[in-house]
């Protein structure tokens, strides 16, 4: 017998009508049959990218116990937005499954340190992209899950406050962006951003420090006169 999607689980439990709309589940429910929805690996069977999401909409209680945590999950409808296809294709996941962490440069075997694929643009609004038809290499980059969940928040809060992160938070980078300013640009998109592409962020600095070094001497030696 097949085992069930946790999607399919989920909808199991929560049994929603005609009309796309269910009871509140508590999280306390996922034991038993139900255990592998528990929340412990962030819910992604339920994130706004989720098969679920798609199709539903999926609403969040956080108000019955203290903190941020999600306590009851419920179905309210038909989802009628068009959504970003985060689909991967193969060659590009066979392509960097075996590479390092561009930002941490591990690749191992527990949780924290094993490599997902990550879309470059963490506002995932290149309908290009969307499509694996015409997505690239270039348009994404290997990272480990906890370098990935960190750049997921950041991406985030820059969509939410239109800042953009700045990269001299860790000791030593040289400069807060590569390309840009701390105000999101819609035509420049997350190009110029440390998370976007730190591979390039580096490679940008050298040639940045090497030309500043260079102007400096040569002020220093002749000054006025040039």
């Amino acid at each position: 017998m097949k085992k069930q999607t946790k999607t399919e689980l989920f909808l199991e439990l929560a049994k929603p009508n005609k009309d796309g709309i269910s009871r509140w589940v508590k999280v306390s429910e996922f034991v038993k049959k139900y255990k592998d929805l528990a929340l412990g690996n962030g819910g992604s069977w339920c994130r706004k990218s989720s098969s679920l999401a798609k199709k539903y909409i999926v609403e969040f209680d956080k108000t019955i116990t203290k903190g941020n945590t999600i306590d009851r999950i419920r179905l309210n409808g038909f989802n009628t937005e068009i959504y970003f296809n985060q689909h991967i294709r193969s060659d590009i996941k066979a392509y960097y499954k075996n590479k390092n962490c561009v930002m941490l440069g591990i690749n191992g075997n527990s949780e924290n340190t094993k490599i997902e694929i990550d879309h470059k643009d963490g506002r995932k609004n290149d309908w290009r992209v969307s499509s694996a038809k015409t997505q690239n290499l270039k348009d994404f980059q290997p990272l480990c899950k906890a370098a990935n969940d960190a750049k997921r928040q950041i991406c985030k809060k820059c969509k939410e406050t239109n800042k953009r992160w700045d990269a001299k938070i860790y000791i030593g980078n040289p400069y807060s962006f590569y390309d840009g300013d701390e105000e999101y640009d819609e035509k420049l998109g997350c190009v110029g951003c440390y998370q976007f592409d730190p591979v390039e962020y580096r490679i940008a600095c050298v040639k940045k420090i090497s030309k500043e070094a260079s102007e400096f001497i040569m002020k220093k030696l002749y000054g006025d006169k040039l």
